[in-house]
């Protein structure tokens, strides 16, 4: 069976505030049908994720950033960072398609990371207000993301 065109990798964790953040876009993501997007939620990025990128077309990671984000919201192409062993855990996205090299015959598929600044990340912590406002803003670039790379007209059910 042939995986889906494009992957969209929400990481995070819905128990700690806005480290929810990028669960919670997927959440918005799958209100759109579309049989080319498999929408994927993690707690946190390992080297079994670079398997998860084989046959894509594109993939999107979507993470909260405890670090400043210019906007809020950021968007930006990833380049596979090399020299993470196969057997690490925890990796960031540019990792995972750097594992992806080690493992898989090819180059991995294009890939973006669209970073969400985070306010709060403590243990039953719900969502921040700033959080919030980012995340609205995330949903819309994340659709258009997916409407860029879809061979096929994604839409609302």
């Amino acid at each position: 069976m042939n995986a889906p065109r494009l992957l969209v990798i929400g990481v995070g964790n819905r128990s700690r505030g806005d480290d929810a953040l990028g669960p919670l876009l997927l959440d918005a993501l799958r209100a759109q049908s579309c049989a080319e997007v498999e929408l994927l939620e993690e707690f946190q990025l390992q080297v079994e994720h670079a398997l998860d990128l084989a046959g894509r077309q594109a993939v999107l990671f979507v993470d909260a950033s405890r670090a400043p984000v210019a906007g809020g919201v950021a968007l930006a192409p990833l380049a596979p960072q090399r020299g993470h062993p196969p057997t690490s855990h925890s990796l960031a996205p540019a990792a995972v398609l750097g594992v992806f090299e080690q493992v898989q015959p090819g180059a991995p598929p294009p890939a973006w990371l669209l970073a969400i600044e985070g306010e709060a990340f403590g243990l039953g912590e719900g969502l921040s207000p700033q959080g919030a406002q980012r995340l609205a803003r995330a949903i819309v670039q994340a659709r258009r993301w997916v409407e860029e790379h879809a061979q096929e007209r994604c839409g609302a059910q």
